[in-house]
């Protein structure tokens, strides 16, 4: 079942996405959009690292979406660019701003609803007329 809506009432159903964004690997943004607002329920597979997963995708240094959100399963840790850190996990919600890394930890995926506005989160960038984008590279 999708997304059900009337003038003033969202619902949106987990196994059905607006739209599903894979990662180069190890995971991926389902989009649900509600109305005008999305919410994204990020699926982050053990090993997935944000600088290696989507920075190529993203182009910049480091992640600069500002995330508001709660943590269904597994666990994330999150560095800041001046040097803090921490780790979130089950139960946990979660203000982050513009300017950080993060990773899973452990061998467990880290699910994470998140209402920050997402409508362009692990998009491709965009590139000069005529060239397309790089495919990421597959590991076997």
């Amino acid at each position: 079942m999708g997304t059900m809506s009337s003038s003033n009432l969202h619902v949106g159903h987990g196994g059905a996405p607006t739209e599903s964004r894979p990662f180069a690997a190890k995971g991926r943004a389902e989009m649900h959009q509600l109305g005008d607002l999305t919410v994204m329920r990020g699926v982050f597979e053990p090993g997935w690292k944000w600088s290696e997963h989507v920075k190529p995708m993203a182009g910049t240094a480091s992640c600069q979406a500002r995330h508001l959100g709660y943590v269904v399963s597994g666990r994330m840790r999150i560095r800041m660019d001046d040097g803090s850190e921490m780790e979130i996990g089950p139960g946990d919600f979660m203000r982050v701003g513009p300017g950080h890394d993060a990773w899973v930890v452990g061998d467990e995926a880290c699910v994470i609803a998140d209402f920050g506005g997402y409508e362009d989160y692990a998009k491709r960038m965009a590139e000069p007329p005529g060239k397309v984008p790089p495919r990421p590279e597959t590991r076997r």
